[in-house]
């Protein structure tokens, strides 16, 4: 057996194959309107890959690998398949003259080979991404927690929806998510990992927000890693630094929170040049993206990513996200799903 696979006992999908696939359409369609309503965003079209070296493409966590090839009819230069569009976002914001208040989102599709594979992570990534211009005076916690209710509300709505077409599958989130400050969540349980903070806190309150996540915290290391130059971490609130964070829900099938999404506040200049300087990559001021930020021709933003297959499973109550999109997996993962009336697609 695969010792990153969760087996749930005497697990069984509510919906077969044929619904799971129909299910799957209806989620994606329904919440992506209504994400769009509730934060007053227009789909524009993404690209699957980027010229290299621009700073464009995504670090995420700073350590994974993006997949890269040469252009045969561009002189061979070098693209990469996205690893996210955060960056690539607050461009296309400028060059479209979003104006303030309004936003973009659009379908990101990433392969992320250095992932470990387990019941929520894949090879394959989807989620929309989405990108809103906002002015100097919103660069606070207030409108960060505000946009993530709104969100969590399309959750609930979308969860009450499947629900009215798939009576079996319950409504499980709770009326309100929860806020706390990653330094809080430290300070409630400094012998706890990360990952087992997270379940605890999530089993006790079903929808949590964590706020601040990046900066290190009293142990010297943070809450998790983020990449520098798009997700605020470092502005001080009263709550601690940080003005970025990750959606987090209980999942009951396999018993333990579960990631919905990560946004934030964008960095400004004066925050990239700080974050920058304090993770050691002052060499990026010199690619396209971070000169055109630190000379302000880019718009304050806030973003972020919400997986799709994510959210499918989450309200399909499935037990391994194979079951809710096409992928590759190991031998033996395919196998003891296979024993655990886990059918990967």
């Amino acid at each position: 057996m695969s010792k990153n696979l969760l087996i749930s006992k005497n697990y069984r999908s509510i919906l077969d194959v044929k619904k799971t696939e129909k299910a799957i359409k209806m989620i994606k369609d329904f919440f992506q309107i209504n994400l769009a309503e509730a934060l007053n965003l227009r789909r524009v079209t993404a690209p699957l890959f980027v010229k290299a070296g621009t700073g464009i493409n995504d670090d995420l966590n700073g350590v994974e690998r993006p997949i890269s090839f040469s252009i045969k009819n561009m002189s061979n230069i070098k693209a990469e398949i996205v690893q996210s569009l955060a960056k690539w976002k607050r461009v296309t914001l400028a060059n479209l003259k979003i104006s303030l208040g309004e936003g973009i989102y659009t379908d990101m599709n990433a392969i992320r080979p250095d992932e470990i594979l387990d019941n929520l992570h894949s090879l394959y990534v989807d989620q929309w991404d989405w990108e809103r211009v906002i002015s100097e005076e919103e660069r606070n916690l207030k409108l960060l927690k505000c946009i993530v209710k709104k969100i969590y509300q399309v959750m609930k709505k979308t969860e009450y929806f499947i629900y009215k077409h798939f009576p079996k599958i319950k409504p499980i989130l709770p009326e309100e998510i929860f806020f706390i400050h990653s330094e809080e969540l430290e300070r409630r349980y400094p012998e706890l990992t990360p990952i087992e903070r997270e379940d605890a806190i999530c089993n006790e309150h079903k929808a949590v927000f964590i706020i601040g996540i990046g900066a290190p915290l009293r142990n010297g290391k943070p809450h998790d890693s983020r990449a520098p130059d798009y997700d605020d971490w470092t502005t001080p609130t009263e709550k601690g630094l940080g003005l970025n964070g990750d959606i987090i829900v209980w999942y009951p099938v396999l018993e333990r929170a579960f990631e919905i999404s990560s946004m934030g506040i964008r960095v400004d200049q004066y925050v990239l040049d700080r974050q920058l300087e304090m993770t050691g990559t002052i060499e990026r001021k010199e690619l396209f993206f971070h000169k055109k930020l630190l000379k302000g021709e880019l718009p304050l933003s806030i973003g972020g990513g919400i997986g799709q297959s994510r959210l499918c499973m989450f309200f399909l109550k499935k037990a391994h996200i194979g079951e809710v999109q096409a992928s590759i997996w190991p031998d033996e993962i395919i196998e003891e799903c296979q024993k655990n009336n886990i059918f990967l697609l």
